[in-house]
This record gives structure tokens, C-alpha cells and sequence, in this order.
């Protein structure tokens, strides 16, 4: 009986250790841009963290892990960057991270769409943000625009002279 639950544990062990190494898992590469616009504001953020399982052939294993490092925000105007820092803005201090993490990834026309959870300042919405992606082996590139509501995460005041949508748009260089 013993030796059964051991060949059990041990073709469960093997099974799980092959779900998580099912996608390959992408590194950064140098290069990678984030920039955001909209009327009042545009700029980019230099730092980001990324933890990236992509397979094409395997979406159902894929999946995203991405931190946006605040402090790395550049708007070309110093005194600017020190008001999106503070309080009244990003708070970076208390919330120096944009997180986005998957919860499904699927195919979408000519690219993907990548569902998940986005979290700026501890308010996390729902997101869909489309993608796309082309690699030619150990190396890749995935790109999105998309826009987002800086209202539905308490980020600035309303008001006329920041839009409220702003659009983001991303290139991220990958390497095997």
C-alpha cells in the first residue's frame, strides 16, 4: 500500500513541477519603453519588473507578472515629475508600484488579450489589454496601446486640464 502512495506522490509531484515549467519564461530585455499620454501629461516610466511565462502553442499556462516602478516616471519636466510623485498623484512613497498580473491570456485576431488585475495606489480593477507579440526564437518583442481611467484608481483630481483617459502604449523586448 505504502509503495502505491509513494508512485502517487511522485506522479503528482512530476505533474506539477511540469505545469509550472510548461511556458517558457521570458526575461527582459534592454530596451523596453512605457510611455503614457494624454492631454495635460505624457511621458514614460524608465524601470519595470517583469515575470513572463508565454507559450503561443499554450495560452492556458501563460502568464504575466508586471511592476512598474513610480519612481522611474519622466515627464521632461522636473517639477512635474515631483507633483505625479506626490500624494495628490501616484503617492509613491506609500504605493511606489503599478502591478498587472494575468488571470487568463487568449487569442484575439491578429494578437492576444491579456486578462487580469490591475493595481494602482492598492485599488486593483479588472482589466483586458490587448497585445501582440513576434518572436523569432530566444529573442521577442510583445507591444500594446491601450488607455486607462486615472479616475478608477484615484490618480490626480478630476479635472479639465488632465485627461482622465490616458493612453499607454509599450514595447517590451524579450530574451529566452
Amino acid at each position: 500500500m505504502k509503495s502505491v502512495v509513494y508512485k502517487i506522490a511522485v506522479v503528482l509531484l512530476i505533474g506539477g513541477l511540469l505545469s509550472f515549467t510548461g511556458s517558457p519564461l521570458w526575461k527582459l530585455s534592454k530596451g523596453h519603453t512605457i510611455s503614457f499620454s494624454g492631454k495635460g501629461v505624457d511621458g514614460i516610466f524608465k524601470k519595470m519588473e517583469a515575470e513572463i511565462n508565454f507559450d503561443e502553442k499554450n495560452l492556458g499556462t501563460s502568464k504575466f507578472t508586471l511592476k512598474i516602478d513610480i519612481s522611474s516616471i519622466n515627464t521632461g519636466n522636473a517639477l512635474q515629475n515631483k507633483h505625479a510623485l506626490g500624494a495628490d498623484w501616484f503617492d509613491a512613497s506609500k504605493y511606489p508600484a503599478i502591478k498587472f498580473t494575468t488571470n487568463s491570456i487568449e487569442k484575439s485576431g491578429s494578437g492576444y488579450t491579456a486578462k487580469g488585475k490591475m493595481e494602482v495606489k492598492n485599488k486593483s480593477k479588472e482589466v483586458s489589454i490587448p497585445f501582440t507579440f513576434v518572436s523569432d526564437g530566444a529573442k521577442g518583442k510583445f507591444t500594446t496601446n491601450f488607455t486607462i481611467k486615472r479616475s478608477d484608481y484615484g490618480v490626480g483630481e478630476p479635472s479639465g486640464d488632465v485627461d482622465d483617459e490616458i493612453k499607454i502604449k509599450a514595447e517590451v523586448p524579450v530574451e529566452k
